[in-house]
């Protein structure tokens, strides 16, 4: 399958081309970047054995549905609707990495990004990429929001016990870590080594944007397993 990754120089689309380069049934057929604009994958992309010589472009949406089949949004949340619609509308398999489709309710979307949802029609359609919980509905999806980190983590863990009814949502308390590459490619003083090596500290208190993720899929039930759980009330 002839796949497309969007974003392709930041860290998850980084990745991204690495995974892919790797897989026997996908090739990759367009890479795209704005600043590595003419560049290869090789000069940019440390560790590919593959795909070296593919070059970087900065295609708009139109131009890029004719070369794939497949397309991996690697760009941020609003960002990603402006492929995802109209690649969409031309009937293309589309995997979202920012968190435009996690959500099932676009007031809450804007509740904790801030900002309305850029194409709320959608939301109805995509399908929570998480197949330890969803592997069925994956299958059949034409749109797949991939899980935050966090919510991964979390959602993994406590899973079993959630659908096996043992857990009480307002008691449970969650204490997670992570590096500063989920902050994305940028240079800024608060993700500098020098400001968090050998650190640790808090952000995105006291409402943490992956808490909407984390409430709409921790209610489960033998009948919700398709990615479609609402949000249970919990205190924020």
């Amino acid at each position: 399958m002839n796949t497309a990754i969007i974003g392709a120089s930041g860290y998850a689309g980084e990745e991204t081309v690495r995974i892919l380069s790797r897989h026997p049934r996908l090739k990759l057929a367009a890479v795209t970047s704005r600043q590595f604009k003419g560049k290869t994958l090789g000069a940019v992309v440390g560790g590919l054995t593959r795909n070296r010589d593919l070059v970087f472009e900065d295609l708009s949406p139109e131009q890029v549905a004719s070369r794939a089949d497949l397309f991996v949004l690697a760009v941020p949340h609003g960002v990603a609707s402006e492929y995802a619609v109209p690649l969409r509308q031309a009937g293309k398999l589309v995997v979202d990495l920012s968190a435009d489709y996690r959500l099932r309710d676009a007031a809450v979307y804007e509740e904790f990004y801030g900002h309305p949802h850029p194409a709320p029609a959608l939301l109805k359609e995509a399908v929570y990429g998480m197949p330890e919980l969803h592997a069925d509905a994956i299958q059949k999806a034409d749109l797949i929001a991939s899980p935050g980190c966090y919510p991964t983590s979390i959602l993994l863990a406590l899973a079993p016990a959630l659908r096996a009814g043992l857990l009480d949502l307002e008691t449970i308390s969650i204490a997670s870590m992570s590096g500063v590459t989920g902050a994305g490619k940028k240079a800024e003083i608060p993700l500098l080594f020098g400001e968090v090596g050998e650190s640790l500290r808090a952000y995105g208190l006291p409402k943490h944007r992956h808490l909407s993720e984390i409430e709409r899929n921790s209610a489960f039930s033998p009948g919700n397993r398709s990615g479609s759980a609402s949000s249970p009330t919990s205190s924020r």
